[in-house]
């Protein structure tokens, strides 16, 4: 998305958004799950909830839109640019999978793309492929692991006329004949829920999701609304998850009340796509933070935020389902979880760092080039370049790579600016 956090501080909300965005009453599906429940959930069933539910979740139902018209804007959004930098370092991984199964017959590799959004990204790679490498093109195929079925919907019709095949999947049903490639996670883990915990003076609680009968005065509210409220202590094993990000030591500068978020489901994803991954690589591409800075006492209230209609809220509970929640990561607690289910990690830097690696440079120059006529075509790219690797905007976003099956090697994005590749 188009607003990520500065380094040290919590993420920027636009003001007007503050303004405008106010809490909701509870949906009736929201509110008739909740009674079920028990009046309160942890944090994390609601986030999954209001972001993957089939029918109301903003994500689930397709209800959210990506780009510069939409809810919010990604690097693949902004144009074609993003995939033709990004295909060569896809291709130095994919390459020599395919000089080891050359005499393989009718093996395919595979290009698996996780939460794919508009599929817009998709596309984009399979044309610059086809075009640039048809080798390597006729024996490759994307593969679309999106849980959400309005999503889903989009990216098939938008992808009706990719020239590669193309096929929807999930880790699980991958698992039963796990493929060989490349999998990328384009602002995807930034989605999975998330545990909210919060400081109570003297030990970590889960902050819980409750519904809110009371009125300001005491008496029954006309509606009911949603809290927050910190929950049981947490168990030992989740603490134990919790000491190698630093948030075990005491720290007086952390007051009770303080917040952030542990992700609980980010092991599990890549548990699920080492399964689904017999041998090649994974690239993350999403907000991140060092454990340092995540967890500094100055943000006490978390990553967590809301977008919709290019507007940021640090309200999580602001109409849900209408809004995209996210969260950053801990990239000390992704190195963690990585290489707890098998993932050898390649390295890791900003966007901005990557793609000035990748040839964003040689692709500014190039634009001089372009006729006269061209002139609107030539802003809008070098707008959308910039954007890339402006810090402000998507530049501060984090590249990281992990293999399995593999030697360990320096990836292409990790490597001093070099003569383009040979196509």
């Amino acid at each position: 998305m188009i607003q990520p956090s500065p380094p040290d501080s919590n993420p920027t909300v636009d003001p007007a958004a503050k303004q405008t965005a106010k809490p909701a009453a509870v949906p009736p599906w929201l509110l008739e799950r909740l009674l079920a429940k028990g009046g309160e959930i942890p944090f994390s069933t609601y986030m999954d909830w209001v972001l993957h539910d089939p029918q109301h979740g903003a994500y689930g139902s397709g209800r959210l839109r990506i780009g510069p018209h939409g809810d919010f804007v990604t690097s693949p959004s902004l144009g074609g640019d993003f995939a033709a930098l990004l295909a060569p370092q896809l291709v130095d991984w994919l390459l020599p999978l395919l000089a080891d199964q050359a005499t393989a017959t009718g093996e395919r590799l595979a290009l698996v793309e996780s939460g794919p959004g508009e599929g817009t990204l998709a596309l984009d790679l399979a044309q610059v492929l086809a075009r640039d490498w048809p080798d390597l093109a006729e024996r490759l195929e994307l593969v679309l692991v999106e849980p959400n079925p309005g999503m889903a919907a989009r990216q098939r019709r938008l992808l009706e006329a990719a020239p590669l095949p193309v096929r929807w999947s999930s880790f699980e049903q991958l698992a039963q004949a796990p493929v060989r490639g490349v999998v990328l996670a384009h602002e995807v883990l930034d989605a999975l829920a998330v545990e909210r915990i919060v400081w109570d003076g003297t030990s970590w609680r889960q902050q819980l999701v409750r519904i809110n009968l009371v009125g300001i005065n005491g008496e029954a509210a006309a509606e009911p609304s949603l809290r927050l409220e910190p929950g049981e202590p947490l168990e030992p094993s989740v603490l134990s998850r919790l000491k190698p990000l630093g948030l075990l030591e005491p720290n007086s500068q952390r007051p009770e009340g303080w917040c952030t978020e542990w992700h609980c489901a980010v092991r599990p994803w890549l548990d699920h796509c080492a399964a689904a991954l017999h041998q090649g690589t994974l690239l993350v591409v999403d907000y991140a933070l060092e454990a340092w800075r995540y967890y500094g006492p100055q943000r006490s209230n978390g990553t967590v935020m809301a977008y919709r209609q290019q507007q940021a809220c640090s309200d999580p509970l602001v109409e849900p389902g209408d809004w995209d929640l996210t969260a950053h990561l801990c990239i000390d607690a992704l190195l963690i979880d990585a290489e707890a289910t098998g993932w050898q990690p390649l390295g890791h830097c900003r966007q901005g760092e990557a793609l000035l690696a990748l040839g964003l440079a040689e692709q500014l120059h190039g634009l001089q080039s372009l006729p006269t006529s061209g002139l609107q075509e030539a802003l809008a790219r070098r707008e959308a370049l910039l954007r890339f690797v402006d810090p402000g905007a998507l530049g501060d976003f984090r590249w990281l790579a992990f293999g399995r099956g593999l030697p360990n090697q320096v990836p292409r994005f990790k490597q001093e600016p070099g003569p383009p590749t040979n196509r």
